[in-house]
């Protein structure tokens, strides 16, 4: 049986005086932003809808924001006007600022007393490198604070239908990268042990090395007929799906050369999609999400 709470939303009102809607937020003790600290902030899997409430706030009270190429571009209309904006893309196969470099540019902007945005797609860190420079941001005993957002493992695989784990599907679930800092199929991950470990595996970018990958998971023992989806562009209104099974993989990506940004699943998880595929074609029509 629920329990149905006995707090109305009328004695929320008596609490929130006069403002409405969004402005409600105004009244709210939000944290402070003070000058010379950084912020990594999540900014989701792509559709702006889906960033936290720290991040708006964060963007709203920034002197300058450093951001991700996996960060909407769309988001960034919604940063107060004055502030800068730094780009600090990385993409795989493409020119891209080195890791150490963003870091040290994080570190001069709050020396210089800037109130710093560090804006990366999805979750910080979750393959988003964060953990990386909250280090080295206090190494240099630059104050800083971790504001979490959805991960397109998960928030991404839920607007294609797919529940992550599922009490008829998998009780565990494993994410990995698909490569790594060379671009190459990570050579430090226990593959044999992967292989077997979890009835789902979620991979970022892995579709590069998908072929790769796949052939060392089915020599390791992972079923050949296992589904593999690939989730394009999770969230936003060019999303796609894609599927296969773990022994036509490679030459599927050959084939079709599936869009990325990508997640990858392997296993039953996206069995679930045909009934739970709730983000129609009207609904994408909506740039929020």
């Amino acid at each position: 049986m629920i329990n149905k709470t006995t707090k109305t939303v009328a004695s929320w009102e008596a609490h929130s005086g006069k403002a409405t809607g969004f402005a409600k937020l105004d009244e709210e003790p939000f944290p402070h932003f003070a000058e010379g600290w950084v912020w990594l902030v999540g900014a989701g899997p792509g559709a702006p809808g889906l960033m936290s409430l720290l991040c708006y706030h964060a963007m709203q009270n920034c002197d300058v924001v450093v951001y991700d190429a996996l960060v909407n571009p769309d988001m960034l209309r919604w940063v107060r006007a004055g502030a800068e904006l730094e780009y600090a893309g990385k993409r795989g196969g493409k020119p891209s600022p080195v890791q150490r470099d963003i870091s040290v540019r994080l570190i001069e902007l709050a020396h210089a007393g800037k109130r710093v945005l560090r804006l990366k797609g999805g979750d910080p860190f979750m393959f988003g490198r964060g953990g990386e420079e909250s280090q080295s941001l206090a190494k240099a005993g630059i104050p800083f604070r971790i504001v979490p957002g959805i991960s397109s493992g998960i928030g991404g695989l839920a607007y294609a239908g797919i529940p992550v784990t599922h009490r008829d599907t998998n009780h565990a679930v494993i994410f990995l990268t698909g490569h790594d800092a060379t671009g190459k199929m990570p050579a430090n991950v226990n593959w044999q042990a992967i292989a077997t470990a979890a009835p789902v595996i979620v991979m970022y970018m892995g579709v590069k090395n998908l072929g790769e990958i796949a052939e060392t998971l089915m020599k390791a023992g992972r079923p050949a007929d296992h589904p593999v989806t690939m989730v394009s562009n999770a969230s936003m209104p060019n999303q796609s799906v894609a599927s296969t099974i773990l022994s036509e993989a490679g030459e599927f990506v050959k084939n079709h050369k599936p869009p990325t940004p990508a997640i990858v699943v392997i296993g039953h998880a996206s069995d679930w999609r045909e009934l739970l595929d709730w983000y129609s074609p009207a609904l994408k029509d909506n740039p929020i999400g």
